[in-house]
This record gives structure tokens, sequence and C-alpha cells, in this order.
């Protein structure tokens, strides 16, 4: 499991859109809970088929990756690496601009392997057990620990040293209105 992040003032389990980088951490935590949960169902369909529990773990891992970790790819994307292109400066701005395509770039293959491991999950929502393939759902899980390992280890980091309180009250900002939540 990947060490998350934690900012002075503020609890993972408890953090908001006021402490955005702690915020983008809390949802890698998630995402590694949803992939745990897909991790067991794969375990689950062979012995028991697409029962009521297998439904509504794939419907947990739908609901998840279809409404929070599309705000997150968007959250990076739209908010945090633009910040950090403009925080950086000399050297340090061609190793952003590196990272930052490199992530946009693990976004995609991530989306696209979502695309695939969907249907599979509508399947077994739907009852057909065997409509899941573990292959797609091992190689989804992979790649998703893999940009987490990379974003807490280098881009979290990275944001923290280069980004100001302006900066991340913008991203935050940001955050909440892609989100529809309130200003506190």
């Amino acid at each position: 499991m990947v060490m998350r992040i934690a900012l002075p003032g503020q609890a993972r389990d408890t953090a908001t859109t006021e402490v955005p980088l702690e915020m983008l951490s809390a949802c890698h935590g998630r995402v590694q809970a949803q992939c745990e949960t897909l991790r067991r169902l794969c375990g689950h369909l062979p012995r028991h088929g697409a029962d009521r529990s297998a439904a509504q773990a794939a419907e947990a891992v739908l609901r998840y990756f279809r409404q929070a970790a599309p705000h997150h790819h968007a959250d990076e994307e739209a908010d945090l690496f633009p910040a950090l292109r403009d925080a950086a400066h000399g050297s340090e701005r061609e190793a952003v601009l590196r990272l930052t395509q490199a992530l946009a770039l693990e976004h995609r293959a991530l989306e696209d392997l979502w695309r695939r491991l969907e249907a599979g999950l509508e399947g077994v929502r739907g009852g057909d057990g065997a409509a899941l393939s573990p292959a797609v759902a091992d190689a989804f899980i992979a790649a998703y620990e893999r940009h987490i390992e990379r974003e807490e280890a280098e881009l979290l980091p990275l944001a923290e040293r280069l980004l100001d309180g302006a900066a991340l009250a913008h991203i935050g900002a940001a955050m909440r209105a892609r989100r529809g939540i309130a200003a506190p």
C-alpha cells in the first residue's frame, strides 16, 4: 500500500478541498479501496457467481469510477498540472513538463482500461458472473497502483514544495466548483 501524504492540521480521513493536495491523496486511498473491492469481486465470482453481493460490489466500483475518478483526473489536469507548470522555473520546469505529460498519458491509459472493465462490471451487476475478465481487472488494478505510487512519490511532494497558498486556494476552489460544493 502506498503511503499518502499527511499535511499538518488535516487528517487523511477528513481531507477536504480546503487542503487540495491532501484531498488528492485521500482520493488515491479511495481508488485503492475500490481496486481492493474489484480484486475481491474477481475472487468471489468463480465460487458464488453474480449473486447479490457481487452485484453490489460491481455497483460500488462502477459508481466510484464513473463519478469520482473523472473529477480526480480533471483536478490534476485542469488545475494542479497548470499550477505546477506556472510555479516551476529553469530546469525544474522541464522536469515538471515531463512529469505532467507522462501522468496525463497514464490517465488516458487508465481511462481505456476502465472502458474495457466497465462492460464486465455492468454484466456482473446484471447477473452475468462470466462477464468480468479477471485479466482486465488485474491490468486495471496494476496500472492504478503504479500510477498512484508515482503521484504520491513525485507529484504531490513536488506540488507541496512549489505551490503557494494562493495557488492551492485556486485549486481547492476549482475542485469545489467541479463537484458542486459550496465554499466554506
